[in-house]
């Protein structure tokens, strides 16, 4: 039988297999000024010898990592830093950003837990009390730029960050808390409490569950509420309900999803026509990437709420005959989860106490995206 053989062909060195790796990373840029994500591009060349290959020019230089940077839904699902160094390293990342975030906040004790609330102003202000609460995935952070500014002209601004949310205390379930909707309504009755609010107070409520739980807390207890404005939020049964929190209730993948540091970011983005810039982006993604237990918190409270069963408490609780005070409903038009047809509907349920007003060029979370025109809707409302 004769021999049978294969001509063998060398291995690619390493020059060739690592000369062209690409890191890309997401520049976040002035939401008010570009509607667009730029890419900012860093080239590291590793030599293993001196002498350089040449390379038919017309060929792509292979890329081990061009399954995550060369798919463009993968590369919108991630961001690395411009320092590839420190990609991976949790304990550099949280190092860099741990001090971020906290403006005009400190922490409160109430009950058994460590609220973190922001405040501005001081409770002599004279026009009044106004307390901002943030929905989920996000923190009271949201609001900080709105609140300066109304405490310019005389309030008293208050935002805390729910429990198991932001900086407040995140209790494991079963261990004092269950992130039930009645539970939130008690832990912020004791919270009221503690901050000395005790006249009727101007509400300010954004977002999905437990921006929700503020507005059904609204509807358990109307004296204490003198007006109310509404950022984008689901209001009624036709409401969808967004892939994030879909994706949680579903038994293991939930669990994986709920552990995502940058879920909070995205969430954000994906919700409006803009990036955010990067030293925001850190602090929305803190929480997550310090430990588990803000994951665990949300996963725990989005089994536990039944979103359109809320919706539609809420549609009834605020309509014609039910509800008396006058509300204010700002809406960004450009939001990618709740559509306008929404804030429509809401308002025909109660024509005479709700008023609408449209913000173009904002998206989920008007507060963030142009808080400037959230300012100019408050002023009018309220003053």
């Amino acid at each position: 039988m004769a021999a049978f053989s294969l001509p063998l062909t060398p291995p690619p060195s390493f020059t060739t297999l690592c000369s062209s790796l690409h890191y890309t990373t997401t520049t976040k840029l002035n939401p008010r000024k570009q509607l667009t994500t730029k890419k900012r591009h860093t080239t590291i060349i590793v030599k293993a010898s001196e002498k350089k290959e040449e390379t038919d020019e017309d060929t792509p230089a292979f890329n081990p990592f061009g399954f995550v940077t060369d798919n463009p839904s993968s590369r919108g699902a991630i961001q690395l830093p411009a320092s590839p160094a420190e990609d991976g390293n949790v304990g550099q990342m949280i190092y860099r950003i741990e001090d971020k975030g906290k403006e005009y906040g400190s922490y409160i004790k109430s009950g058994k837990f460590r609220w973190f609330v922001r405040e501005t102003g001081s409770p002599e202000s004279r026009r009044g009390t106004i307390v901002f609460l943030h929905g989920a995935p996000t923190q009271s952070y949201s609001y900080r730029v709105v609140m300066s500014e109304m405490s310019n002209v005389g309030f008293r601004c208050l935002a805390p960050d729910w429990i198991g949310f932001g900086f407040s205390d995140k209790p494991q379930p079963g261990y004092g808390f269950n992130y039930t909707e009645k539970e939130f309504h008690e832990e912020f009755d004791k919270l009221l409490n503690v901050l000395g609010v005790t006249s009727p107070f101007f509400l300010v409520v954004q977002g999905f569950l437990v921006g929700s739980f503020g507005l059904t807390w609204a509807l358990k207890n109307p004296s204490q509420i003198s007006k109310l404005a509404i950022l984008n939020s689901p209001l009624t049964a036709s409401s969808p309900v967004p892939g994030l929190f879909q994706q949680l209730r579903i038994p293991l993948f939930g669990e994986f999803t709920c552990q995502n540091a940058v879920m909070a970011e995205r969430f954000i983005e994906a919700g409006s026509a803009y990036v955010l810039k990067v030293e925001k982006a850190d602090v929305y993604r803190l929480p997550y990437l310090s430990s588990g237990g803000p994951g665990f918190a949300l996963l725990e409270a989005a089994r536990k709420a039944n979103f359109q069963q809320t919706a539609t408490q809420i549609a009834s609780g605020f309509s014609s005959g039910s509800w008396d005070k006058p509300i204010m409903l700002a809406w960004g038009v450009s939001d990618k989860y709740l559509p306008q047809s929404v804030a429509e509907e809401f308002q025909k349920g109660n024509p005479s106490m709700i008023k609408l007003k449209l913000i173009e060029g904002a998206g989920h979370m008007p507060q963030e995206d142009w808080p400037e025109k959230v300012v100019e809707a408050l002023r009018m409302f309220l003053l």
